[in-house]
């Protein structure tokens, strides 16, 4: 079965169609840029265009977004606009396409895609996922079973949030190479480690696609993975969660 995947970020929205099955994208990813501001009415005409795109594609479509998501309704605005919170996701892409919709935090999609089809697959303890984008999202799976809405990338590391130091934004934003940034992001580890003792730390984002540049020099007493998926993953999570309905 071949079902939508969007993902909406805080510079891009992503869609494609993904063989739910497998993982795999049925056509290449395309993007639109993420409005400003990122507000449910300038989002809604983008969502119903990606839809379009795909004509061959029916069915329920996902929306992967950064929001925690309580009953339905987003909770949170990271780095969307702020208006969203208390709206339903799934009833803007109805409204937009005509066809049902689930509606998933972004980071959970992520997830929900390397423990199905990429590097967390047959991992049976506990897991966590973290992206590294515009923030750090997270998911943690323990047995394969999702806890949803965990928000890691809001902790405390010396004074700030640990997105605000160790995203990839905050990489480029401060100039750091790759070895400095990697010593911000052991950090965040360390505080992972001491706090859930993971078996696995799987991470994402486009910034993997760099993976061999500081891929090794993260530490942690955990294994560490760089995500299957990359950059596509939320798309793919997203299709993953619009398959369950």
């Amino acid at each position: 079965m071949t079902l939508l995947g969007i993902d909406v970020g805080g510079s891009a929205i992503k869609a494609a169609p993904v063989d739910v099955s497998n993982g795999a994208l049925v056509a290449p990813v395309v993007s639109v840029p993420t409005p400003l501001p990122a507000t449910p009415a300038q989002i809604k005409p983008l969502v119903a265009e990606l839809a379009r795109r795909f004509p061959g594609v029916s069915g329920p479509i996902g929306l992967a977004f950064p929001t925690v998501v309580k009953a339905g309704l987003a909770c949170t605005a990271a780095n969307v606009d702020p208006s969203w919170i208390g709206h339903d996701g799934a009833q803007l892409v109805r409204e937009a396409t005509g066809r049902l919709a689930a509606f998933i935090n972004d980071a959970d999609a992520a997830g929900l895609a390397e423990m199905r089809h990429g590097a967390g697959r047959g991992e049976s303890g506990l897991v966590i996922v973290l992206t590294l984008g515009t923030g750090i999202g997270s998911a943690i799976f323990h047995a394969g079973r999702l806890v949803p809405n965990t928000e890691f990338g809001r902790m405390e590391i010396r004074g700030q949030e640990a997105e605000l130091r160790a995203a990839a934004r905050a990489r480029t934003a401060a100039g750091l190479d790759w070895a400095e940034w990697a010593e911000r992001v052991n950090e965040v580890l360390e505080r992972m480690q001491a706090l859930f003792w993971p078996d696995l730390f799987i991470l994402g984002g486009g910034v993997t696609d760099n993976w061999s540049a500081f891929g090794p020099l993260l530490k942690s007493p955990a294994r560490i993975a760089p995500a299957r998926f990359g950059n596509a993953a939320g798309v793919i999570g997203a299709a993953l969660a619009a398959a369950q309905l």
